[in-house]
């Protein structure tokens, strides 16, 4: 059974750093495409990154380049999210997705407070 487990959310200072990590379980990991999605208060699901299978090419949103970093380690089955100089905008619950399907892990809260 796929899981995706979240970890590494919290409470930030503007200018501060993150940085999210997804375990993964019960699939082959290494033959599939993650992204990190996010739902900030009383807003919809907004997409943030996503990388291919073996993390050859990785993709965001305008509003978060430069500034996040995703990458991948299939040896150990986890995507991570790198986020450096937050901002208020970026809180949200930021969710792992295995591309293609409805595979959701549970979520992971990240407030960015001063």
């Amino acid at each position: 059974q796929e899981q995706l487990v979240e970890s590494g959310g919290g409470l930030a200072l503007p200018g501060e750093s993150l940085r999210l990590s997804c375990q993964a379980s019960g699939f082959t990991f290494s033959r599939h495409a993650m992204s990190w999605v996010r739902q900030a208060p009383g807003k919809g699901l907004e997409w943030v990154s996503g990388l291919y299978s073996d993390g050859s090419d990785q993709f965001y949103r305008d509003s978060v380049k430069g500034r996040f970093t995703i990458s991948r380690d299939n040896a150990k089955n986890t995507v991570y999210l790198q986020m450096n100089s937050l901002i208020f905008e970026d809180t949200a619950v930021y969710y792992c997705h295995l591309e293609g399907t409805d595979y959701w892990g549970q979520g992971t809260q990240v407030t960015v407070s001063s």
